[in-house]
Formats: structure tokens, sequence, C-alpha cells
């Protein structure tokens, strides 16, 4: 119907409520749907105003997630711009509290012009689908990524925090390593005092833009691992749990015992 509606308004009545579903799920504005409402006026099948409130609840959240991903790029724009930095890696850790498989930090360049991924997100939000195909769309268009791993047994030897300070200068290494010059680490969360550049930013997965693409990149990698080592060491269901504490998870550590990939440091409390 292209961009605007000009039926007469008789011959929209006689239209099924199928042509008139089609025709809502074409709509791409308020403008079209006024356009809709107004030729479908005298129209008053229920199935009708079902159809135009649904287009309606579309547009509004179209709206909405717009006015979200812009706030989150927002944001980051205006924290460089404040910090004069242009060029800024996204940090943030996944797996800190499981008593299974490593502990997970990725880091990601979206770049100063980087078109909005859409459903960008914090990845704790995003449903195992969308989180998979939003990493693929960062991968195809940041400028560089990169997720590093602290093992179980590291974790054992040296603690959770040292692990987490090693694996997030380990994450920046590997950006800068692929010839990105940065200007600023954006970490979600307390400080780490990792590097002069460092810039906290409190809930800065659901906040800020690169830190989002950095949760997302990170739990995807990480429990595409969980699901390799559920094969590797079955009866934990790692696939399921991802290596969390769940009761489960715990009933299955105090039949079979640890595997070589529990965190021995973190059972201590039920075995």
């Amino acid at each position: 119907m292209g961009a605007s509606f000009s039926l007469q308004g008789r011959f929209a009545m006689r239209s099924s409520l199928s042509q008139i579903a089609r025709w809502a799920q074409a709509v791409s504005s308020e403008e079209e749907l006024a356009a809709l409402r107004s030729e479908l006026a005298q129209d008053e099948r229920k199935g009708v105003a079902r159809e135009l409130d649904r287009a309606q609840r579309r547009l509004e959240r179209q709206l909405w997630e717009r006015e979200r991903l812009a706030a989150l790029y927002g944001f980051e724009s205006d924290l460089l711009a404040t910090k004069r930095a242009q060029v800024a890696v996204g940090l943030d850790e996944v797996g800190r509290g499981p008593i299974a498989g490593p502990l997970a930090v990725g880091a990601v360049v979206l770049g100063p012009s980087a078109d909005p991924i859409e459903r960008l997100d914090d990845s704790k939000k995003l449903a195992p689908k969308v989180r998979e195909a939003v990493a693929e769309q960062i991968k195809a268009s940041c400028v560089a990524w990169s997720v590093v791993y602290a093992s179980p047994q590291q974790i054992d030897d040296h603690g959770i925090m040292a692990c987490l300070v090693k694996a997030f200068s380990d994450a920046v290494k590997d950006i800068e390593s692929q010839g990105v010059a940065l200007d600023a680490l954006l970490l979600d969360g307390n400080p780490l005092h990792l590097d002069p550049r460092e810039v906290n930013v409190v809930k800065g997965d659901a906040r800020c833009a690169s830190i989002a693409a950095a949760s997302v990149v990170a739990k995807v990698e990480r429990d595409r691992l969980m699901d390799q080592l559920d094969e590797a060491h079955p009866g934990y269901g790692f696939s399921s749990n991802k290596g969390y504490g769940s009761e489960a998870h715990i009933d299955a550590v105090r039949r079979l015992g640890l595997s070589t990939v529990h965190r021995a440091s973190f059972c201590t409390s039920f075995l």
C-alpha cells in the first residue's frame, strides 16, 4: 500500500480481516496508522479494532526501542566527550559467580561512527537466541573484539579478584594487539585500577553501548564453551546451568564429585 492509505472507505469495509491485518502490519509510522484508521473509521468489526490496536502497540514498542538505543549510544558519546576521548573499549565480565567453568571478560570497540546495533542491551536481558544474533551483529560491525578467560585452576590458585584484574588487562592488551589505539577503557561496575584510562560506569552494561556489547559477546562465547564442557563432562548439566550453583548442579557434584573444570574453592560449603 506504500507510505499512505488512500482507499475508499466503503471499499475498505468490504476488505477481509486478513487483508486489513496485512495493511496494519505494513504501517511504519503514526501518520500511516492515522490514515488507515481514517479509512476504516466506519468499520465496526472487533477484528479491525484489534488489528489497529496491535499496530499501535508495535509502533510504540519501536519508538521506545529507538529511544533506548539512542540513549545507550548517546550516554557513551557524552561520556567520551567529557573525557576528551575518541576511541574507547567497553569491558565486562561474565561468570564471576559460577562454581564451574572459566571467568570470561569481553572487550568491544564499536567505533565513533558505528550504526546502532538492533536490540543491543545488557546480555542478561536478552533471550539466548536474540543474544546470539546480537553477538553476530557486534562481531560483524565492530572495530575489534576479544574474549579472555581465567580458568578454574587459576581462580582456585589466585582468587577471583586477581583473575578478574588480569583478565581485564589481558583483554585490553588483545584489543591493542589488533592495532587499535585506545583513549578510554569503559568498565562496568567498581574501579579495578587497571590503567589511567579506566572509566567506571555503574550498571554500564545497561547504560553504555560498548559495555553492553562486551557483555553480550562474553556471555555468548562463555555459554558456547559451557556447552562444549557439558559434552566433555556429562552429568553436571553445564548446558543448562552454565556452571552456576543450581540445586541440580550441586546435587550432581555431591553424587559425582568435582570435575576438572570445577572451582574447588567455590564448593567447600556443600562438600
